[in-house]
């Protein structure tokens, strides 16, 4: 076994190795994708158990100003809290690589709204 190279501060630190000779080598789980369905959704709604989070997702068509339509759920995804952690943390991953890569997206839908200027 090669040495590990030093990080960033030229010191190889003990507890990282060990940490890495105590973790067997995850093989890629096989995934067969051919039953997935796509749906979209621009609303959420997460509610839960003790056990379990429960995470609603729908269409919401109303336009900012019109009064309330009914929004319509379409899919429920019921998840450990184990998993909800693991999702919590892939999703955090993907936006910030997202807000990177494009700019701090503003979940205020008041603050994105741009009004015209009036003529004098």
């Amino acid at each position: 076994m090669h040495p590990r190279p030093p990080n960033n501060y030229g010191v190889t630190l003990m507890a990282e190795e060990s940490k890495e000779a105590a973790r067997p080598a995850q093989e890629p789980v096989p995934v067969d994708e051919t039953s997935i369905a796509a749906t979209y959704a621009n609303f959420c709604r997460v509610t839960g158990t003790p056990e379990e989070l429960i995470v609603d997702f729908g269409l919401n068509k109303q336009v900012v100003g019109n009064s309330p339509d009914t929004i319509q759920l379409n899919q429920r995804i019921i998840v450990n809290f184990f998993t909800a952690k693991r999702l919590a943390a892939a999703l955090m991953m993907a936006v910030q690589r997202h807000e990177q890569a494009f700019g701090v997206l503003e979940t205020d839908v008041q603050k994105r709204v741009v009004t015209p200027p009036t003529k004098a």
